[in-house]
């Protein structure tokens, strides 16, 4: 299962891990992501997305019909047919 948002392609980064004493070690920063079913009622269908909590907070605010427009009219694919 990959860690990359479907709508705002939010992917896991690489940085530091820095200890007391100052030593850096490899780590991964994990976006936030959740798997969660949309109901689009211009469309009637049911929809399961793996979305960011940015993309959640998004949605609640536009609506998730007006929200995939808006990633159509900049072009990104977001797997979701209208």
């Amino acid at each position: 299962m990959s860690k990359v948002c479907q709508l705002t392609g939010k992917r896991p980064v690489a940085g530091n891990s820095v200890s007391h004493s100052n030593a850096k070690t490899r780590r991964r920063f994990l976006p936030n992501l959740h798997k969660k079913r949309f109901f689009i009622p211009e469309t009637g269908k049911w929809v399961t997305l793996k979305v960011s909590s940015t993309a959640l907070r998004s949605i609640n605010r536009m609506g998730l019909y007006a929200y995939l427009k808006k990633l159509e009219r900049k072009g990104v694919d977001h797997g979701v047919k209208l």
